[in-house]
């Protein structure tokens, strides 16, 4: 049971090869599973590169039987239409094309498959990229607002230097008026004089107003730090909206980029690995010599086509000779009496009545 499965997965002609040896049927059954298989590992690699994009289990392996259905087809197809003809040079010319579409299948099976088994080496390159990018993404972000914030950390410095300039300009003229009345400084005469008066009640006018501007600027200062504030907590916001992307940034693109960045010599030996087992029912086919099966197809082949050009050339001699004897029949009614009699008296019928029908139209005419 099993061993005629896989001779239906070769393509090969079942009724022919029935007539075979055991030798010829189990060469031709072990085409047959490599083709099986070859389609089992593209339904595996197809699953799970599909499951990596569409992240459902029951559309990955929906998706995955039809590649792997139509990856069997193509190697059945590849492997059912190499004929054996004996010379070398002719197979290989044959057999090119379907090389060729071998090496596209290799490719295309063995990359999934090669995400899966370096799954742990990509994850650890797309931390690493995902690291960076989400540094990239506070850096952009923050280009947005930081500007901003040093334009209001300058205006909050500039109110305080605002009130540390007001608060020495009274600190000076504080200790004038002390001066003033210890004698140290000014008229030189201790006591609280009209001068120290003088210059005390300038004093108090600058304190009263270096208060005022406290106030005010201490108003200003809390307006610019709640601006700040909420500039920094869209800053959150928008980092924190935009870190999903990065976080998802694990697709299949991302995923074989990222296996482009890993030493290429282990992918290259799956590689080689998934193309020898795609391309071995060719070679198996192309390297072994021409068995009975071969001769038994060749010789239905053959039969077909020469019955199909016999039958060709039957005809063509068939049309040749209708030809040649409708001529002759033609020839010899040209010369009788009797048709050339029939024929004038049918000719001169019609001209009476083309003549009495153009009588008619003429008279209603007039």
């Amino acid at each position: 049971m099993l061993k005629q499965f896989f001779i239906i997965c070769s393509g090969s002609d079942t009724d022919i090869l029935e007539q075979c040896s055991k030798g010829e049927q189990n060469k031709y059954a072990g085409i047959g599973a490599t083709v099986f298989f070859t389609a089992l590992m593209a339904f595996i690699a197809a699953s799970f590169a599909l499951y990596t994009v569409f992240d459902n289990l029951y559309a990955s392996i929906f998706f995955g039987l039809i590649w792997g259905l139509l990856i069997f087809n193509l190697d059945r197809y590849i492997v059912s239409t190499i004929k054996k003809t004996g010379h070398v040079m002719d197979e290989l010319i044959q057999a090119s094309p379907r090389i060729i579409l071998a090496v596209i299948i290799a490719i295309v099976i063995s990359k999934p498959l090669e995400l899966k088994i370096f799954e742990k080496e990509i994850n650890q390159v797309l931390l690493e990229q995902k690291n960076e990018l989400t540094l990239a993404n506070q850096n952009q972000i923050a280009e947005q607002f930081n500007p901003n914030i040093e334009n209001l950390n300058k205006d909050i410095v500039a109110l305080q230097q605002q009130i540390s300039t007001k608060e020495t300009e009274v600190n000076a003229l504080y200790d004038t008026y002390i001066a003033e009345a210890e004698g140290t400084a000014g008229t030189k005469l201790l006591g609280k004089g009209p001068v120290y008066k003088e210059k005390r009640d300038k004093h108090d006018a600058l304190l009263a107003e270096l208060q005022q501007l406290k106030e005010e600027n201490k108003a200003k200062i809390a307006v610019t730090e709640s601006q700040i504030a909420k500039l920094k907590g869209d800053y959150k916001d928008q980092v924190t909206t935009t870190q999903p992307i990065i976080n998802n940034f694990d697709g299949l693109m991302a995923r074989v980029n990222a296996l482009s960045k890993l030493p290429w010599i282990p992918s290259f030996f799956i590689f080689l690995l998934f193309l020898a087992i795609e391309t071995s029912p060719i070679f198996a086919k192309l390297l072994s010599p021409k068995g009975a099966y071969d001769f038994k197809l060749e010789n239905e082949e053959m039969s077909i086509k020469t019955n199909v050009l016999q039958n060709k050339n039957q005809r063509e001699a068939m049309l040749k000779a209708d030809f040649a004897i409708n001529d002759r029949i033609y020839k010899d009614l040209e010369n009788e009496d009797e048709l050339y009699t029939y024929k004038r008296t049918k000719a001169r019928e019609l001209m009476q009545l083309q003549a009495d029908a153009f009588y008619k139209q003429q008279k209603n005419i007039l």
